[in-house]
């Protein structure tokens, strides 16, 4: 099982996520690849995101049962812990 999830991206890289993948909500897309398809479909977030962010979620054999990779401007970022991939807050900017 494969998760993208994706805010602010352009249309073009939604287009092209939907071509692979089913969009089950606005920047939702799942569907279940091999690891080389993958790949390719990071690189696509990676070259089209621009000023969005995303989020690739899939089954790996963990201690978790999951790994992901994360990409733009985001409060969230991902931490090694022991072994474990956790998620580290930036406090919220005040100005």
């Amino acid at each position: 099982m494969l998760v993208v999830v994706v805010s602010n991206a352009p249309p073009r890289l939604r287009g092209r996520l939907a071509a692979w993948l089913v969009e089950l909500r606005a920047g939702v897309y799942v569907g279940d690849y091999s690891t080389r398809t993958r790949e390719m479909i990071w690189e696509q977030v990676l070259a089209g995101i621009d000023q969005g962010d995303a989020v690739m979620v899939w089954k790996a054999p963990t201690d978790q049962g999951y790994d992901f990779l994360t990409t733009g401007k985001n409060r969230r970022l991902p931490v090694d812990f022991d072994g474990l991939k956790l998620v580290s807050f930036f406090p919220e900017k005040r100005g």
